[in-house]
């Protein structure tokens, strides 16, 4: 009976690791597409447009956005957020915060209603550097929590970032 027991035990964990591992894989392939979807941007209104839209259906997020800190006006369709807003979102020293959201208005604009965690990556973007995020809101509060590694969306944060280097800032 033990040894049934742990075989029983042993066969739930591996399918759960297999469960785990699929739907890793499946979220990478996800990104990737997304990335390949980003680069085909035409100019920063496009790219904000399908940050927003590969956001909800490819990933079925409530919301997607671009914000940029800090004097000067945000290139179209990005939302302008007042200068110091990203290090009290997401801390001075921090490169990403996943979790709870606050500021979902400034970030989210009307999908913030809908936002209970967020995936926040920070961005430098042109020359002279100004500060910008790419955000990703969940309807789930546990959609995005401080547990789950940043890593995918810190990589498109970086595709963004050289796409729109492309382009002028306004």
């Amino acid at each position: 009976a033990r040894l049934e027991a742990a075989r029983s035990r042993e066969i739930t964990a591996r399918q759960e690791i297999e469960a785990v591992a699929r739907a890793n894989f499946a979220a990478q392939a996800q990104t990737h597409a997304m990335a390949v979807d980003l680069l085909e941007a035409r100019n920063n209104a496009d790219l904000a447009r399908r940050v927003a839209a590969v956001a909800r259906f490819r990933f079925g997020v409530a919301a997607g956005s671009i914000c940029v800190e800090g004097p000067g006006p945000a290139p179209l369709g990005w939302r302008a957020l007042p200068s110091g807003l990203l290090d009290l979102l997401i801390g001075p020293d921090a490169v990403a915060r996943m979790g709870p959201c606050g500021g979902a208005a400034e970030l989210f604009g009307e999908a913030a209603e809908t936002v209970r965690s967020a995936a926040l990556v920070r961005m430098a973007i042109w020359t002279p550097v100004r500060t910008a995020v790419l955000a990703f809101g969940s309807p789930d509060p546990e959609g995005f929590s401080p547990e789950m590694g940043a890593e995918l969306v810190a990589f498109l944060a970086r595709v963004v970032e050289r796409t729109a280097e492309r382009w002028p800032a306004i």
